[in-house]
């Protein structure tokens, strides 16, 4: 028989002791506590950030001492940039119990998992925290009857896992073409702060049958990144070209406050501009089909590619195309498409150079260029490993998601 606890103030004794052994507590309770901090203790003042609210006129509603507002200023810096507070988002002031309530802790929280912790003490402490993330492992399989995003949303499963998918699946699959009874199965995380969903996490294996084939996903570390391989080991990603031209210099980056050099105001500049001599070659980045090819009062002779259901590249202000250019038309990656120029609103030749992910815009200087290396030969005996248990995973989920004959 299990040995029954009861409560006692703030400690838990086995029914049955005497009151000798009460005053020898075994097992004392822990303190609900907030961010390290124990709840009881404090008087805690609970909001959310108003629209065109700033750091220091919150701390000043709060009571918080002008010094003490100065120092988390100067104190921020490095840490977190207090402009960038968002609206709506959460904040909790923790005081003492006493008289005069004075503010102790002042914590921001600027995403579910990332807050900011204010220790308003005599020494003004500031550190950028994050909360622990529980993970649930859950194994899943759906039918396409419409889009993958409705197939999601037919699991009760969040439809971000369809763009992780797409994104996966972006060089083997189009995802604009899916055929009615295609089907997929999943091993995947989903991630919580405390009981609050927060996103799909990693994803541990995949299956996608379309189009009469089926395409494994098995992730597999090599030279310490991670990437997803086919069940016969080779890269589930193409890599795409570093530049679209081969010789030339940036002269503008990718920037949501950039100083027109025409129009003499501050808007944003969504590319990458690299100078180069009018006539100078411009080669797509990647494989494609051209979804563009026309002239814009502002872009000039505009180019734009896309090359696959989640990745699409533009080219600006071209002088002129290159032959067998046209709408609808195939490219292969380093094919010529195009001559540098100055069309549409610009003061130089140049190539405004733009990319899109599930259609936007993202720096193309920090687009993380996909590894196209197979497994190697050294690593191919824990790769087959790895392999096999995936697959063995995966069979093991409910044949109502096997595709139909």
């Amino acid at each position: 028989m299990y040995p029954v606890y009861l409560f006692i103030g703030k400690h838990v004794v086995q029914q049955g002791s005497t009151a000798d052994s009460i005053s020898n507590v075994i097992y004392p309770l822990l303190p609900l506590t907030e961010y390290g901090l124990p709840v009881d203790s404090f008087v805690i003042i609970s909001g959310t950030i108003e629209k065109n609210q700033t750091m220091a006129g919150l701390l000043l509603q709060l009571q918080v001492p002008a010094q003490k507002i100065d120092q988390v200023i100067r104190g921020s810096a490095g840490v977190f940039d207090l402009r960038k507070v968002g609206a709506g988002r959460p904040y909790k002031l923790f005081s003492d119990h006493d008289s005069c309530q004075s503010p102790r802790y002042f914590v921001y929280e600027h995403t579910p998992v990332n807050y900011l912790f204010i220790d308003l003490d005599d020494s003004v402490k500031i550190t950028w925290e994050e909360k622990e993330i529980s993970i649930l492992t859950k194994e899943v399989c759906g039918v396409i009857t419409s889009s993958l995003w409705e197939a999601m949303l037919a699991q009760q499963l969040d439809p971000m896992l369809a763009i992780e998918l797409s994104e996966l699946y972006a060089w083997n699959i189009d995802f604009f073409g899916l055929s009615r009874g295609d089907t997929f199965k999943l091993i995947f995380d989903e991630k919580y702060v405390d009981t609050l969903y927060i996103g799909p996490g990693k994803i541990h294996g995949a299956f996608f049958y379309h189009a009469g084939h089926g395409y494994y996903a098995i992730p597999f570390m090599q030279d310490s990144v991670e990437s997803y391989f086919d069940q016969e080991g080779n890269s589930l990603r193409r890599a795409f070209l570093k530049s679209p031209l081969r010789f030339s210099r940036v002269s503008s980056r990718y920037s949501y406050n950039r100083m027109h050099p025409i129009l003499k105001i501050r808007r944003p500049h969504l590319g990458v501009d690299y100078v180069a001599a009018i006539g100078t070659p411009v080669y797509t980045i990647g494989d494609g089909e051209i979804i563009e090819a026309s002239y814009h009062n502002n872009s000039g002779n505009m180019l734009k590619i896309r090359h696959n259901s989640v990745y699409t590249t533009a080219y600006l202000h071209l002088s002129y195309f290159a032959k067998s250019i046209k709408k609808g038309g195939k490219v292969m990656q380093g094919d010529l498409i195009g001559y540098v120029g100055s069309s549409g609103l610009s003061t130089g030749p140049h190539l405004d150079f733009r990319f899109y992910k599930n259609g936007y815009p993202v720096d193309p200087l920090k687009v993380d260029a996909p590894p196209v290396e197979p497994v190697k030969d050294a690593n191919r005996t824990p790769f087959d490993s790895v392999c096999a248990g995936v697959i063995s995973m995966l069979e093991k989920i409910h044949p109502v998601c096997q595709p139909a004959e």
